[in-house]
Formats: C-alpha cells, sequence, structure tokens
C-alpha cells in the first residue's frame, strides 16, 4: 500500500515537472519568435506602413539601413547610380552621415562629387544626399542626381560670360572710333575711315543681337505648331540669295543640284534661316574663286524617308578635335577669322537647334584643306510625298552618284532634273 502511494507521487511530481517544462519551452519559443533578428531586419514587413509605397514613387534614390548599417530597402535608381553593393551602402561619406543620424537623430544633408561607374574617365557624378531618421531603428537616405542640372548650369553661365564678352568687343570699338571722330573731326579723310569701321562694327552688333534673339525663339517656340510642307527649291533659293553679294564679292560660285521637288514639313522661317547659316558660312570661310554646292536628295532610314540637303564648299576645312565642338554656342575654329568675316559663333548652334526641334539631325565631313560638308537632315513632308508618288517619275540621277558629288556640280545634267537657280561662274574662275 505504501508504495503504490509512493509510486503515484512520484508519478505526478514527475508530470508537473514535465508540464512546467513544456510550459518554459513554449514561453522561451514565443519570445525568441518575437524577438527581431537580423535577417528579419532585411524584409520588407519591417518597413513602416507605406513607406514602401512612398518610396517607390519618388524620384530620388532611396536606400533604408537598419542598426547594423545593412540595406534593408533600396530603390532600382540607387542600384544605377552606384551606391549599394552587395547589400551595403558603398559610399563612405553617407554612411558616416547615416550612424551619426541614428546616433542623434538630426537630419543631415550634403552635396558630394562621386566617381561615374563604368566611364573609365574620371567623370564626377553630382549628388545631393539627405539622410533622416525613419522610426527608433531605421535611417532613411535620400540622393538626388545633380549632375545634368550642374551642367545646364555651367552652360548657362558659360553663355552669359561669352554674350557679355561679345557684346563688350563691338560696344568698346564703336566707343573708342566715336572719340577718334571726335579727335579727327578736322581731318576728313579719317573721319570717314573712322566712320566706316564704326558703321562694321555696328553691322557685327547688330547681327549678334539678331542671332541671339534667333537661338532663344528656336529654343523656345515649337516648330510644329506653325508646321507646313515647305519646298526645299525654295529654301535653296532663298539660301543662295542671301548670300549673293558676298560671293560676288569674293567671286565665288554658287551651284545647286540634286532631286527636284522635295518638300519638308516645319517652320519655314526656321528651315530658311538653319539653310541660310550653313550657306553663309560656306562662302565666308571659302578662298576666293572657289565654289559652294548645294544638293538636296530624299534618303530612307529607319523605315522613314528624310530629306537631305548638303552645303559643301572648299574652304580651310575642320579639323577632328574641332569638329566635337562646332556647334556649340560662341564655338569658333578659328577666332581671328571669324572676326574678320563677322561670324558671331551662334550660326552653327542655331542650325543644331533647329534640326532637333524638326525631328532631324546635322552633321559634319570635313579634311583640313580639302573643304567641309555640313549635312541637313530633315523628314520628308508625307502628304507632298504622296503628292510626288501620284506624278511620273523623275529622273534622280541615276549612277549612285555621292551626294556631296552632286552639291560640287555647278550646272544640273537636265533642266528637268532641278528647280535651282545656278549661277554662272566668274571669269577668272579656272
Amino acid at each position: 500500500m505504501d508504495v503504490n502511494a509512493a509510486v503515484a507521487a512520484a508519478a505526478a511530481i514527475a508530470g508537473v515537472l514535465t508540464g512546467v517544462i513544456a510550459m518554459l519551452a513554449f514561453r522561451w519559443s514565443e519570445r525568441e519568435q518575437k524577438r527581431p533578428t537580423r535577417t528579419s531586419l532585411h524584409t520588407d514587413p519591417v518597413l513602416p506602413p507605406g513607406v514602401d509605397t512612398v518610396l517607390s514613387v519618388l524620384r530620388s534614390s532611396a536606400v533604408v539601413l537598419d542598426e547594423a548599417d545593412a540595406v534593408v530597402k533600396a530603390s532600382s535608381a540607387a542600384y544605377a547610380l552606384g551606391l549599394v553593393r552587395g547589400g551595403k551602402l558603398a559610399v563612405e561619406p553617407m554612411l558616416r552621415m547615416a550612424r551619426d543620424t541614428r546616433r542623434d537623430g538630426e537630419i543631415r544633408q550634403v552635396e558630394l562629387d562621386l566617381p561615374r561607374r563604368g566611364t573609365g574617365r574620371g567623370e564626377a557624378l553630382a549628388v545631393s544626399a539627405r539622410v533622416a531618421p525613419l522610426g527608433s531603428r531605421l535611417v532613411l537616405l535620400l540622393v538626388e542626381d545633380l549632375t545634368e542640372a550642374r551642367r545646364i548650369e555651367a552652360v548657362r553661365r558659360d553663355f552669359v560670360a561669352n554674350v557679355s564678352h561679345e557684346l563688350k568687343t563691338p560696344v568698346g570699338a564703336l566707343s573708342l572710333l566715336s572719340e577718334a571722330v571726335m579727335d579727327a573731326s578736322d581731318d576728313p579723310e579719317a573721319v570717314e575711315r573712322f566712320a566706316g569701321r564704326m558703321q562694321i562694327e555696328a553691322t557685327r552688333l547688330t547681327s549678334l543681337v539678331q542671332e541671339l534673339i534667333d537661338l532663344s525663339r528656336v529654343q523656345n517656340d515649337d516648330p510644329l505648331e506653325d508646321a507646313e510642307p515647305v519646298r526645299v527649291d525654295e529654301l535653296v533659293a532663298e539660301a543662295i540669295d542671301r548670300c549673293r553679294h558676298q560671293a560676288g564679292t569674293k567671286q565665288i560660285t554658287m551651284a545647286a543640284g540634286g532631286t527636284a521637288d522635295l518638300h519638308v514639313w516645319g517652320n519655314r522661317g526656321q528651315l530658311a534661316a538653319a539653310l541660310g547659316n550653313l550657306v553663309e558660312n560656306a562662302v565666308n570661310y571659302s578662298p576666293a574663286r572657289t565654289r559652294v554646292g548645294i544638293a538636296a536628295r530624299r534618303v530612307t532610314a529607319a523605315g522613314a524617308d528624310h530629306i537631305e540637303i548638303a552645303v559643301t564648299d572648299q574652304g580651310i576645312g575642320i579639323s577632328d578635335k574641332d569638329k566635337e565642338r562646332i556647334f556649340e554656342r560662341f564655338y569658333r575654329v578659328d577666332p581671328a577669322r571669324s572676326r574678320a568675316t563677322g561670324g558671331t559663333g551662334l550660326g552653327l548652334a542655331i542650325v543644331k537647334h533647329v534640326a532637333a526641334s524638326h525631328g532631324g539631325e546635322v552633321t559634319v565631313w570635313s579634311a583640313e584643306g580639302q573643304g567641309s560638308t555640313f549635312t541637313l537632315r530633315l523628314p520628308e513632308a508625307g502628304a507632298a510625298r504622296d503628292r510626288a508618288h501620284q506624278q511620273p517619275a523623275r529622273d534622280e540621277r541615276a549612277g549612285g552618284a555621292g551626294l556631296e558629288e552632286e552639291a560640287g556640280r555647278s550646272t544640273p545634267t537636265s533642266p528637268e532634273s532641278t528647280a535651282y537657280e545656278t549661277l554662272p561662274a566668274p571669269e577668272v574662275l579656272p
């Protein structure tokens, strides 16, 4: 009897102990499951509600760091900029900012220049980084790419400096020449000479102001608002007429050729100004008794028809290093020669903007001492093209002659092959 009671008591005690141990194990398991681990911090659920959605629509690159500096969340832009690599923030200054913000809770902002990945040219990536606490354990880093804004600001600053310099030159010359006229009031020959110089400087100043106005207009206006089919032969004839006096003074032959009855779609005034600038440059930078050619043709590129207008000269040519910059505002291949010809350095910049705003482009081929060919490529006017297809086919100079060769010819092969006016060569031209 006593033995049975002892066995029952021992069994009861063992059962109680087992129950207590099981309960303690269950409680410990629950506590461990609720405790945040390093792995759990890397998953989206640790972010406060709504933060993930907000970060996905921000324009800035976003990175969320935990207390161990591990990346909890990063936008695709952050990876593209090279901010995050291997689950870690790869920019040490930003990492130090995040640690300081985590320690004192203060918001910090700084602008940094970071090396650009993959270029191999040492180019810097300008960014603005802002760090703020996100909850009690997380830190939010927002990075804005300022590279393009910096570039635009540099262009604007250089433009203002160049405009000031270009305006200062003729204005200063006019001031000095007016003083010279006053001092030489009793010398009619000197007055006449100084007055002629004043007229030249005034013309240069007028041209500069007008081209500044033209450049501002082509940058701000939408050429398609007043777009219409424009005959290429009319543009060429207008460009030739614009430069007739300069060409005659230097005994330069201007020849027009290529395919007739072509149309482009766009703003007639802007297109005429662009082509006129190309022809004017060709005349100004060509030696006396040479030839300037203008030719047009239809080409097919990327499944669409385009019109190419090439302007070829026999001038001084352009070096390879200068060809990369000739379309920049105020850039001159030969500043001394440009001032002698009255150039402002804005003509090619205007051509570039007009071509781009019309969905086209302008390219250049040149060799020093051999001349240059500027080619303006523009979309063809569809309606005009359809009408042209209904008319009898025209002879488009079979034989695959190049556009530059077409432009260099002084007379068309037949009256039907071109509608352009060809100026006769001066008698002194060999």
